[in-house]
């Protein structure tokens, strides 16, 4: 086989790998705003992302959470402001993506930040 060819055909398969695996996020996290954290029996934890390796990295840059809670902050700020506010309200607010607020809502509420009442969200009081 050419090399141009094989070349061509892996890269191909990682940019649809990559594709999946964000995918798999996504409903990985739509899963757990609906359910809670529980992992079914047996399931394991999310693995690193293909390609993540150190040289990945841009040089300089800390590994992992940049911690503070800023988004969380700015959706509570938001929900303080805007009672019944919904996900996708927030998210087109804050410019980001919904799926992330899938994660930090259900967290506010185990802090007994916000409470949830059908798709809105309200301060807890």
């Amino acid at each position: 086989m050419p090399a141009g060819f094989v070349d061509s055909t892996v890269k191909e398969i990682e940019e649809r790998l990559s594709e999946l695996q964000e995918e798999v996020s996504k409903l990985e996290a739509a899963r757990s705003a609906l359910v809670g954290s529980r992992r079914g029996p047996g399931r394991p934890r999310a693995t690193r992302r293909a390609g993540g390796s150190r040289a990945a990295r841009r040089p300089g840059r800390p590994r992992g959470r940049r911690g503070g809670n800023t988004r969380a902050n700015q959706a509570l700020e938001l929900v303080r402001n805007r009672p019944g506010i919904t996900i996708p309200q927030i998210a087109e607010s804050m410019s980001i993506e919904p799926n992330y607020l899938y994660r930090v809502m259900p967290k506010l509420v185990s802090e007994g930040q916000v409470r949830r009442e059908g798709q809105g969200w309200h301060p807890a009081e």
